[in-house]
């Protein structure tokens, strides 16, 4: 019989993610027949009292999603229970051992990354990571290469290569993996996959929340280090990597790892022309006044909360296209999106803006807060002119509304946490969507590259106002290339 073991089992993400996932996967009858669930932590209670936890966490969520059963929490529930431990202690674990039994064992460590390398120690002395057993680690692994490197090879001392499973939940996106359906599933797609019709691509991640009381974590990593080295480089690879030979999880990983190889390194001299650090000043954020990063902190600080820079590619798909990455805490609005902007017709037959201005065409794939992939293109506007008026139209490319059991229209399908997929796919041992060593070494060596052409300038981040899209600079950041951010 196998076994889900979730340390951490009380925290933040097990509560707000881990959880709910597994309740919804077990209502949908997609949990395999048998899973024990174990949730692991220090804090000393009763399964009966955890489980009253996890209920106040699960249920409000999946009733607002029309999910709740109580029929599916009692089937949960039979497979639920909780043990304290203290996880860096082989000792502490071996009871846990014997509670999961003699089935293959999934480990997921929702805790510090820095306890990784104690935890997986432990788990190898208390016969907790035999050959069919996995282990999922949450990110960030590291906050450099050297330190990266550090605690995943404790991880390699415990479990081989093809048993660990970095998770990056941004690839669990029903719309991210639709990403790789358009590009690899249509004729009319990839032909125009290239410099010859690409003019530029843009990645944009935007948060209006605040730092708040993460800042001793957000103070050590920063913008850069928590957002670019994993989310944005990841969303970087699936729209630029080259196609696959097939869907085998290497061979997927393998084309993003020529990706991160090909990024141009940033070197100090360059960083002010493609890079652009900030720090929010207080402001105004949907409506309400919010404070400053420093005074969230306490004191003054120099870390970004806000990075903008240019990727550019050197190889012959991506030559001369440059690729813009933002991400920051409160901007303007909650979204994240990809933008692939195609270049201008050659020629525009319609004279100079009389019968209405062309706009490029441009493929928008949405993440958040609305999952949605649309093209926007050029159309001929109605009516019975004697000179053609054109107008651009947007057309979506989701999958649209599905069919309920009676054939009819239904309503939109519930929108899946990404955790959903990738538990899914690590309980079955399928690690496509999971980043491999050497992806997470490339990625961080690129990153590290930035921070130390960052480190040679002496000037601290830019200021900007809650609320607004970052430093002025980035904006400057298109525009000296004639080009702009992406707007609604």
């Amino acid at each position: 019989m196998a076994a889900l073991i979730l340390f951490g089992g009380g925290g933040d993400l097990a509560m707000r993610m881990l959880l709910p996932s597994l309740y919804f996967l077990d209502h949908d009858g997609l949990l395999p027949d048998g899973l024990k669930i174990i949730a692991a932590a220090r804090t000393e209670e009763t399964t009966e009292a955890y489980l009253e936890k996890v209920r106040e966490a699960v249920q409000p969520r999946a009733e607002a999603d029309g999910a709740w059963s109580e029929d599916s929490w009692r089937r949960l529930t039979g497979r639920l229970e909780y043990m304290a431990v203290d996880a860096t202690d082989a000792e502490s674990l071996k009871p846990l051992k014997a509670r999961a039994g003699e089935g293959a064992i999934t480990a997921f460590l929702a805790v510090s990354p820095s306890l990784y390398g104690r935890i997986v120690t432990a788990m190898k002395t208390a016969g907790l990571a035999g050959p069919d057993d996995r282990i999922v680690l949450e990110k960030p692994v590291g906050r450099d290469l050297e330190s990266f490197r550090e605690i995943d090879d404790a991880v390699a001392h415990a479990f081989d290569e093809r048993q660990v499973f970095r998770i990056d939940h941004y690839l669990g996106k029903e719309t991210v993996q639709n990403l790789i359906a358009l590009r690899f599933g249509n004729a009319i797609f990839e032909p125009l996959w290239n410099n010859l019709t690409i003019d530029h691509v843009q990645i944009t991640v935007g948060e209006t929340v605040g730092v708040g009381d993460r800042w001793p974590y957000y103070d050590e990593y920063g913008a850069l280090r928590d957002m670019v080295q994993n989310h944005m480089l990841q969303l970087l690879c699936l729209v630029a990597m080259e196609p696959p030979s097939d869907l085998d999880p290497d061979s997927v990983r393998n084309e993003k790892v020529k990706v991160l190889r090909s990024l141009r390194p940033v070197m100090a001299e360059d960083a002010e022309r493609v890079t652009v650090r900030g720090q929010y000043t207080a402001g105004q954020v949907e409506g309400r006044s919010v404070e400053s990063y420093e005074t969230e902190r306490g004191q003054p600080s120099d870390t970004e909360t806000f990075v903008a820079i240019r990727a550019d590619i050197d190889n012959w798909r991506w030559a001369g296209v440059p690729f813009f990455m933002r991400t920051g805490k409160r901007l303007a609005e909650k979204r994240t999106e990809i933008v692939i902007q195609f270049k201008p017709v050659p020629h525009s037959i319609f004279g100079h803006g009389e019968r209405g201005d062309i706009y490029d065409n441009r493929l928008v794939i949405e993440l958040q807060p609305d999952e949605d992939i649309s093209l926007s293109v050029m159309n001929k506007k109605p009516g019975l002119e004697q000179r053609m008026q054109l107008q651009p139209i947007q057309m979506s490319l989701s999958w649209g509304q599905p069919k309920n059991t009676n054939g009819k229209d239904g309503a939109a399908p519930r929108r899946r946490i990404a955790y959903e997929r990738l538990l899914l796919d690590a309980l079955h041992g399928d690690s496509t969507l999971f980043v491999r060593r050497d992806e997470a070494e490339q990625a961080w060596k690129w990153v590290d590259e930035v921070a130390d052409a960052w480190s040679c300038r002496t000037c601290r981040p830019l200021d900007y106002g809650a609320g607004s899209w970052g430093p002025e600079a980035a904006d400057v950041l298109l525009s000296r290339t004639g080009r702009k951010w992406n707007v609604r």
